[in-house]
């Protein structure tokens, strides 16, 4: 039977007829679905600064809302 390490603690654990693979147990699949909830893991993404102009096209709209 395969052995693998689970992803949260390292533990090595039987991967086929483990219902939490593949994590080692429900400890540490709840543990990795907390980090997610919480934001902990997260995908790169390009990050853009705004102008001057961009500023003032967004404050006029807001005005244009009140």
């Amino acid at each position: 039977m395969p052995r693998v390490k689970c992803p949260q603690c390292g533990k090595e654990t039987e991967f086929t007829g483990n219902e939490f693979r593949p994590f080692c147990s429900e400890r540490c699949r709840l543990l990795d679905l907390g980090a997610w909830a919480e934001g902990e893991y997260s995908l790169p993404t390009e990050t853009s600064e705004l102008t001057e102009q961009d500023l003032d096209l967004i404050e006029k709209a807001l005005k244009r809302d009140e």
